[in-house]
């Protein structure tokens, strides 16, 4: 895997991003294209290209992060659910989706990667 990822540059600060929790293994930040208001997205410092390709103690750490961010996201915005989503295919570095939800069809909905990207979601 390139260590130059979209990812890696908004980790070291040279894109902007709207930062919600970092730690010595993770990096936690608003979706701009989320699915719904809260969408974040969890990426592990070290540079794999998927979730699977991360060492255990890095796999755990990304969980954990995943595990605290979704517990704040419903606690902050009320919602009954808080789902994740791996898939790997949109950006060569492993990272999570952790997406806050009321109901099933808000969480099924896709994003408008078309759309002007939304910083304050």
């Amino acid at each position: 895997m390139s260590e130059d990822t979209l990812f890696t540059k908004i980790i070291r600060g040279d894109i902007p991003s709207y930062k919600i929790y970092e730690d010595d293994t993770t990096y936690a930040f608003l979706d701009i294209h989320p699915v719904t208001p809260g969408h974040v997205l969890v990426v592990p410092k070290s540079p794999a290209q998927f979730v699977w390709d991360l060492s255990e103690q890095d796999y755990s750490a990304l969980m954990r992060t995943c595990q605290i961010i979704a517990k704040r996201l419903r606690a902050i915005l009320d919602v009954p659910y808080v789902g994740e989503q791996i898939v790997g295919v949109d950006v060569p570095h492993a990272h999570v989706h952790v997406i806050p939800f009321s109901t099933t069809k808000e969480f099924r909905r896709v994003p408008d990667m078309n759309a002007e990207p939304d910083h304050d979601a």
